[in-house]
């Protein structure tokens, strides 16, 4: 295997700067300025892992797209990237269980931002056993960042308003 190039390099390296300032931001409180730099690293974290990364990488880029659109409230376009992410990572591949309760987290997120009450309930549920799955407690201390940030779903679904609801 050849030596990176400095390219390859940097573009890894701001690819975890890009990736780790965002989800910082994803588990507290932000000012609008914090909000657009949250996003602003999102994107550029996906960009350079799309140059550097493995599909890994990108799927992980991607699930941290879906939550950082999820907590700005952009429901379509956080549900279309968890969408993507509960795909790859729950398709049949091997998933380590932190990553399989982050990606039931995010979806749950996704979901209240788009109005879906139905999906949210049901995915909320499912990271909440995913979370109590976890075997290594430093994982689940991880994950429930990002879970902590999840709003509690409300009883009652009515029909005619939730795009989810059957």
């Amino acid at each position: 295997m050849s030596e990176p190039t400095d390219e390859e390099r940097w573009h890894k390296r701001f690819g975890v700067q890009c990736n780790n300032r965002a989800w910082e931001l994803s588990f507290q409180s932000r000012t609008p300025a914090e909000d657009r730099e949250m996003l602003d690293r999102a994107h550029a974290a996906a960009w350079h892992w799309s140059h550097i990364g493995t599909e890994l990488n990108r799927m992980r880029a991607t699930t941290l797209l879906a939550e950082v659109h999820a907590a700005l409230g952009l429901g379509d376009s956080a549900m279309a990237y968890a969408d993507i992410v509960r795909a790859y990572f729950l398709g049949g591949r091997e998933t380590d269980d932190w990553e399989i309760a982050c990606v039931h987290a995010v979806h749950a997120h996704a979901a209240h931002a788009a109005g879906r009450t139905v999906e949210h309930r049901e995915a909320y549920e499912r990271a909440k056993a995913a979370l109590a799955a976890i075997a290594d407690e430093e994982d689940r201390e991880v994950i429930l960042k990002t879970f902590n940030r999840v709003p509690v779903p409300t009883e009652g679904v009515d029909p005619a308003t939730d795009p989810g609801a059957e």
